[in-house]
């Protein structure tokens, strides 16, 4: 007798080989897609050297969490220096999307799932992952030079032969490794979130405690980039700059909002703005952190520039108690208040620690000839934006356990899973 039967193979069939292929296919050309037209907004396709292409695969590498490194030369008269740290979360929720939809398709329908048959399945997604990051990093390059400009330091580069060129190169190894753990993180996420997606039977007794929580917290996240994205097609169609908001929508708004989520909480973020780098939209965080010395990013200090900022507390109110509500309403009848309080102040915690983690920017460039122009000034510039951590968690696991037990009581009234109707009559 075969050691699989027959229902096995109709299982492996259906998320065999073929099927993660077109799983990897369709979420990468989503990606790229995505930051095509991002790019494009931003006017990208004006770079030299038909670098457009190359910018983009950059841009998806970034997007899952790989290395891309700037590289500068100047000559032995001149020195150089570049970083850049940011990630573009529009391209990496998108890329998250559509590769959770992918591995989930073909589970649907099924209560249990062998832990074998999930991992085998994870594996073919996850090679078929490696080598499609691995073509995408190595076509991730390209050198640019770049013009010194009609003053003093120009006419010296002219005198002395001085040729910047600035470059990007993606650094291979850790981006395939963090590209792998951004997969990973993708696919656990996917089996948390969805009710419909199986589990292995020793794992069943948890998702009465994890998967609402974890429900409830990708809603807030994509409700906040829901309300972002129409505010800023308000914004675009009342004042212009369509293709820059464009390029916000298509490639930042998820570090926007998502950091008005925490602003919103009560964080604290600390920055600075120096040389001809900027912040997209609200100019208001632009305005605040453009000074010679790092500067506080929060309710109080944004509201001494507009009074609408204190909107952002109003909005995570609602939208707290609404997905408290909701997490409420998809756990079972049995499950006390206070329960469902500490299991989404965890859950905000974590979102939290997610959000601080992945919304941080650091960007700097400089070039000094002969001694003229500073190298953190001058022809450069800096710009950084990194959150209060642990504040930032204290005030998600408050809003978390407040939040939480209101939308536990707010959810009584409603019939839930393991809940006895009474009798009519």
């Amino acid at each position: 007798m075969s050691p699989h039967s027959p229902s096995d193979q109709a299982v492996v069939a259906r998320h065999g080989w073929a099927q993660a292929v077109l799983t990897v296919l369709t979420a990468l050309a989503a990606m790229v897609l995505v930051a095509a037209l991002g790019l494009w907004g931003a006017g990208a396709m004006d770079l030299p050297d038909q670098a457009f292409p190359r910018v983009v695969m950059a841009t998806v590498v970034t997007a899952v969490g790989g290395t891309v490194e700037l590289s500068g030369s100047a000559g032995g008269l001149a020195d150089s220096a570049a970083g850049l740290t940011v990630i573009p979360l529009s391209v990496t929720l998108t890329g998250a999307l559509v590769l959770g939809a992918g591995f989930l398709r073909p589970l649907r329908h099924r209560a249990v799932a062998g832990g074998r048959e999930l991992a085998g399945w994870a594996a073919r997604v996850a090679v078929l992952w490696l080598l499609a990051l691995l073509a995408v990093a190595y076509a991730a390059r390209q050198d640019f030079k770049l013009s010194l400009g009609d003053d003093t330091l120009g006419d010296l580069g002219d005198v002395f032969g001085v040729s910047p060129e600035v470059g990007f190169r993606t650094d291979v190894p850790p981006t395939l490794f963090f590209g792998l753990l951004w997969l990973a993180g993708v696919l656990i996420l996917a089996l948390l979130v969805s009710r419909r997606a199986p589990l292995p039977g020793r794992l069943l007794p948890f998702q009465e405690s994890v998967r609402p929580a974890a429900h409830a917290m990708v809603v807030l996240l994509l409700a906040y980039v829901v309300l972002g994205t129409l505010v800023a097609l308000v914004v675009a169609v009342s004042r212009g700059h369509v293709p820059e908001t464009f390029a916000v929508i298509l490639l930042g708004m998820p570090n926007l909002v998502w950091l008005a989520l925490t602003i919103g909480l009560g964080a604290t973020w600390n920055g600075r703005v120096q040389g001809p780098f900027g912040l997209p939209m609200p100019h208001v965080l632009d305005e605040v952190l453009r000074s010679d010395d790092t500067q506080a990013l929060n309710l109080r200090t944004l509201s001494e520039h507009d009074d609408r900022i204190w909107w952002l507390l109003v909005v995570d109110a609602v939208l707290l108690l609404a997905v408290a509500f909701l997490m409420a309403a998809r756990s079972p009848a049995h499950v006390r208040a206070w329960r469902h309080a500490v299991h989404l102040a965890v859950a905000l915690v974590l979102t939290v620690l997610m959000i601080c983690l992945l919304c941080r920017i650091s960007a700097q460039y400089g070039l000094s000839v002969l001694g003229i122009g500073d190298l953190g000034g001058g022809l450069g510039g800096k710009l950084f934006l990194k959150p209060d951590l642990w504040p930032a968690l204290a005030l998600g696991a408050l809003w978390g356990l407040v939040t939480g037990f209101l939308g536990a009581l707010l959810a009584r009234p409603v019939h839930r899973k393991g809940e006895l109707k009474p009798a009519a009559g």
